[in-house]
C-alpha cells in the first residue's frame, strides 16, 4: 500500500489542516509536500497510542486489516458510514473533522484511511485501504481471513447428495437428444436429470460441444464421447470454471435481465471457489446460510467490484426492477444459493445436505473428487466396460457404465424409456427407427452395434426384425379406432344412408363399423334422428 506521506501529498491544504487540527498538530509547511511529510512524521509517532481512537475506529482498521489493508470503497462507506464530499472553502469554514458524522469520517480526517484506484482483474477500481504505517499497527495485518460461516448442525445435513460425475451421463444424453432432435425437457423427464436443462446447454457450448446456434459439433462431441470418463469429467468442469459464456447470474432462476450492461461470470466465479472453505478434500460440513451471510458481511462486492448497484437492469418474477444493495439477497445472496446448490453441485465439485429428502439444501462440502479437479487432474474411476442388455422385446437397458459413444448412437436409433434402478433403457420401435432413418441412419447399423455389444445374446427375433426393417419397414400396423355396434343390421344400412355416412370407415361385419376419430357425438346424434340411443363410451 502507499505509504502516509503519499496519501496525504494528493490533498490540497484545506483538508491537511484539518487533519492537523484533529490530530493537534502545528503545521508550519509552506507548501503541500512539505506539510504532508510533517503531517505523516507526526502521525506516526502517535500511532502506537492505539487507546486513543474510539472502539469503532480500531475495530475498523482491524477489519480492513485483515482483508490485507484494503477494501472496495462502495463497500467501506456501506459499512461504516458515508464521507461528505467538500470542497476547501466549505471544509475551512464547517470543520466537519470536528463533527464527524460516521465512522468513515473519523477515519479519513485522521488519515488513517486514504482512497485511492487499484488495479483488479475486472479493471481498476476504487478502494479505502490502510496507509503502510497504519498497516504495520493493526494486529490482524498478514493474518489470513477466518473461514466465513459455520459447521452445518447435525440436523442441516441429515440427508446427504453427493457430488458426483452424472454431469458426463447428462451431457451425452444432452447431445443424443439434440442430434435426434427429441425435446430436451422430454428427455430431461425421462432420464430424472438433475441439472437444468439451461445450465447443461450452456456448458455443452462451453466446452464447444454445441454450437452458439445449438447446433451438435460433430467432431468435438465425438472426441469427447470417446475419451476415457475422467478425462471427459474434467474437460466439462475446466471448461465450466474458464468459461465467460457459461453466466450463472443469467440462468439464476426468477431473474431476468434488461439492457446492454456486462457482468464478469468468469471472475465471479474465480471469486465464489476463493471464498469458499478451504477444507479439502471433503472437509467438515458448512452451513450454506452462515456463508452467505458472511459473504455478504466481509465480500458483498465479489461480483460487483465497482459497486455498482445501481447500473444493472434486473427484474424479479413479479416484475420488480432490484436495483440497489437493499437488493443484495434478491441477487448475490440468490446467486451464491444456486451456484453452490446447483452448477458447483451438478459438476461434482461440492456435496450436498439437507434435514430430509425433499428440503432445500441447508449444507455443502467439498467432495471427494474437487482435490483433482480443481488441480487439473483426472479423478480415478473406473473405465466404462459395461455391455449392453437386450430382450426378447426388443427392450435395451444401459448402465451409466456403459462406453458413451455406444449409448450416444443407441438412444439415435430407439424410443427412450423412463430410467429405473440407475439404467437408461430403450425400446426398439418402428418410431424411433424411422427417426433414426431421417437423420440418415440406417438399422443395420444398429443391428451390427447390438452384435458387436451382446453377441449371441442378440434374441434371434430382433435380429430378424431390423433386418426386415431394413428391407420393407414396418411390417404391421396397429392404430387405436373408433368403433360403432349397433343391434341390428338394419339399424346400420340405415345410419350407413344417412348424412353420417361421412364420419362411418370400414366395416368390421354385419353389426359393426368404425367411426372417424372425433365424430363419434356427430353420429350419436345422427342414430338419435333415427330413433335409435347410442352411448360414447369413455375410455381412461
Amino acid at each position: 500500500m502507499p505509504g502516509l506521506a503519499h496519501s496525504l501529498e494528493g490533498q490540497d491544504f484545506a483538508y491537511l489542516r484539518s487533519v492537523a487540527d484533529l490530530w493537534r498538530i502545528e503545521l508550519d509547511a509552506p507548501d503541500r509536500r512539505t506539510a504532508a511529510q510533517q503531517l505523516a512524521s507526526h502521525i506516526q509517532q502517535l500511532l502506537a497510542d492505539r487507546e486513543a481512537l474510539p472502539g469503532p475506529c480500531q475495530a475498523a482498521l482491524q477489519a480492513l486489516a485483515a482483508l490485507g489493508g484494503r477494501m472496495p470503497w462502495p463497500q467501506f462507506i456501506r459499512t461504516y458510514g458515508s464521507l461528505r464530499e467538500m470542497g476547501a472553502a466549505r471544509l475551512e469554514k464547517e470543520r466537519p473533522q470536528r463533527q464527524p458524522v460516521s465512522v468513515a469520517e473519523q477515519l479519513w480526517y485522521r488519515a488513517l484511511v486514504a482512497r485511492a484506484f487499484f488495479a483488479t482483474p475486472a479493471g481498476p477500481a476504487e478502494f479505502a485501504y490502510l496507509p503502510d504505517e497504519v498497516l504495520a499497527t493493526q494486529p490482524a495485518a498478514g493474518q489470513r481471513p477466518a473461514t466465513l460461516g459455520r459447521p452445518a448442525r447435525p440436523d442441516e445435513r441429515a440427508e446427504l447428495r453427493l457430488g458426483s460425475d452424472a454431469i458426463v451421463d447428462q451431457i451425452c444424453s444432452l447431445l443424443a437428444a439434440n442430434r435426434s432432435q427429441l425435446p430436451l425437457a422430454q428427455a430431461a423427464e425421462l432420464e430424472g436429470w438433475p441439472a437444468d436443462t439451461s445450465f447443461l446447454l450452456a456448458l455443452a457450448q462451453a466446452a464447444g460441444l454445441l454450437e452458439p446456434g445449438g447446433k451438435i459439433n460433430a467432431s468435438a462431441a465425438r472426441r469427447w464421447l470417446e475419451q476415457e470418463r475422467a478425462a471427459a469429467w474434467l474437460a466439462l468442469v475446466q471448461a465450466a470454471l474458464a468459461s465467460e459464456q457459461l453466466n450463472e447470474l443469467r440462468l439464476l432462476p426468477g431473474l431476468s435481465a434488461e439492457g446492454g450492461w456486462a457482468n464478469q461470470p468468469q471472475l465471479t466465479r474465480q471469486r465464489v471457489l476463493e471464498l469458499l472453505p478451504s477444507h479439502l478434500p471433503a472437509g467438515p460440513w458448512w452451513s450454506l446460510s452462515a456463508f452467505v451471510a458472511d459473504v455478504k458481511k466481509h465480500h458483498p462486492d465479489f461480483q460487483r467490484s465497482a459497486g455498482e448497484y445501481d447500473a444493472w437492469y434486473l427484474r424479479n418474477s413479479a416484475g420488480e426492477y432490484l436495483r440497489g444493495f437493499v437488493h443484495w439477497d434478491d441477487v448475490e445472496g440468490a446467486l451464491l444459493h444456486y451456484m453452490l446448490s446447483g452448477p458447483l453441485h451438478w459438476l461434482g465439485l461440492l456435496d450436498l445436505a439437507a434435514p430430509n429428502a425433499g428440503a432445500a439444501p441447508l449444507a455443502f462440502r467439498w467432495s471427494a473428487a474437487a482435490p483433482d479437479l480443481l488441480s487439473g487432474r483426472p479423478p480415478a474411476l473406473p473405465a466404462e466396460a459395461d455391455a449392453l442388455k437386450i430382450d426378447s422385446m426388443g427392450a435395451i437397458s444401459a448402465s451409466p457404465q456403459v462406453p458413451r459413444a455406444i449409448r450416444y448412437q443407441l438412444a439415435r436409433f430407439c424410443t427412450w424409456q423412463p430410467r429405473r434402478k440407475q439404467m437408461y433403457r430403450y425400446q426398439i420401435s418402428a418410431r424411433g427407427l424411422q427417426a433414426a432413418r431421417q437423420q440418415g441412419l440406417q438399422a443395420s447399423q444398429l443391428l451390427a452395434l447390438l452384435k458387436a455389444q451382446v453377441g449371441k445374446a442378440l434374441p434371434p427375433n430382433v435380429g430378424q426384425a431390423l433386418q426386415r426393417w431394413e428391407q420393407y419397414g414396418a411390417q404391421a400396423q396397429l392404430a387405436p379406432q373408433l368403433v360403432l355396434r349397433l343391434p341390428s343390421a338394419a339399424a346400420l344400412k340405415a345410419l350407413r344412408a344417412s348424412r353420417a355416412a361421412r364420419w362411418l370407415g370400414e366395416l368390421l361385419g354385419p353389426l359393426a363399423i368404425t367411426v372417424q376419430p372425433g365424430a363419434g357425438q356427430q353420429v350419436i346424434q345422427v342414430l338419435l334422428e333415427l330413433g335409435y340411443l347410442g352411448e360414447l363410451e369413455e375410455r381412461e
